[in-house]
């Protein structure tokens, strides 16, 4: 018998708004020289208007942050520890919502070249791109860093259409 092929048929692309050099320097507070290098927040430019109207949806922007949970090679950060960062520190500063995800994390340690895995949470924020709010953000992942003793907090950002 011979195979049998099939066409492959490719995904259609769609343009998406560049984030601005402001939102990249964003990703760079995973770095430790981050505060060198990361200007102070201004507003990140939201999806275009026409698209979220199309979608009967608001322009904000949504930031995932990624909080490893190990401190050296053992879990430094309990549950216990997380749920009272996230109602002293995340949560007052993001009152109309959040999502939290456990996650498993996966990085090469650049020191040793080894593979580090670690569980982790996974926090998403809807919210406005204004500098304020990107301000806040930073805030969350200097605390975190700071209070758990960690090297990075992963940042993403991007415009995105919401509608609740």
């Amino acid at each position: 018998m011979r195979p049998v092929t099939m066409p492959v048929t490719w995904p259609v692309m769609r343009m998406v708004p560049s984030l601005s050099s402001v939102a990249l320097s964003l990703f760079l507070l995973a770095g430790p020289a981050a505060a060198q290098l990361a200007p102070a927040p201004t507003a990140l430019a939201p999806a275009p208007a026409l698209v979220c109207e199309a979608y009967a949806a608001g322009a904000m922007i949504e930031a995932q942050l990624f909080f490893g949970r190990n401190i050296g090679n053992e879990i430094g950060v309990s549950e216990r520890d997380w749920t009272d960062f996230l109602n002293g520190e995340v949560t007052p500063r993001f009152p109309n919502g959040l999502t939290v995800t456990d996650g498993s994390g996966h990085w090469r340690d650049i020191e040793t070249g080894r593979l580090v895995r670690e569980p982790s949470k996974i926090l998403t924020l809807l919210a406005d791109g204004d500098p304020a709010t990107l301000g806040l953000i930073r805030e969350i992942v200097d605390l975190y860093k700071g209070r758990f003793h960690q090297q990075s907090v992963a940042l993403v950002v991007r415009p995105v259409c919401v509608s609740f």
